[in-house]
């Protein structure tokens, strides 16, 4: 049986010691997945996604100004885009059961809501505080 394993060992060092694999099996060295299917990339902008979260100084509190006494809660200095910052303004507003607004950047729900607001932002990943009194 030795005589075999070393005619065996002799025989592979006899064909250069290079494998190949097709290359679709080959993966990626990042994540170790296929490369048709490597998370690389995605993971990234997670990522920096995430690290933005984390860095934005995102404020929430009760404003009456200019309302009539109405207290409407606002939601700024959220670092998102027109579309996202849409799609969020709907799930909070769904969150607290209220109507509001995105507008020039900032989220408003009417009605006293600061905690319910809080609450989503941050189970969200967002720093947020609050503001005012």
């Amino acid at each position: 049986m030795k005589k075999n394993g070393l005619a065996d060992l002799a025989q592979l060092a006899s064909l250069g010691g290079l494998v190949t694999t097709p290359a679709a099996e080959r993966n990626c060295p990042g994540c170790s997945q296929p490369l048709d299917q490597c998370r690389c990339e995605a993971l990234a902008q997670e990522r920096a996604q995430k690290a933005a979260l984390k860095g934005a100084a995102v404020r929430v509190w009760l404003e009456t100004k200019g309302r009539r006494g109405k207290g409407v809660t606002v939601v700024k200095g959220l670092p998102l885009d027109a579309t996202a910052l849409e799609a969020l303004a709907k799930q909070l507003k769904a969150a607290c059961g209220s109507g509001g607004t995105a507008k020039d950047g900032d989220i408003e729900i009417q009605g006293d809501h600061r905690d319910t607001v809080l609450a989503a932002l941050l189970k969200q990943g967002y720093a947020a505080k609050r503001a005012g009194g």
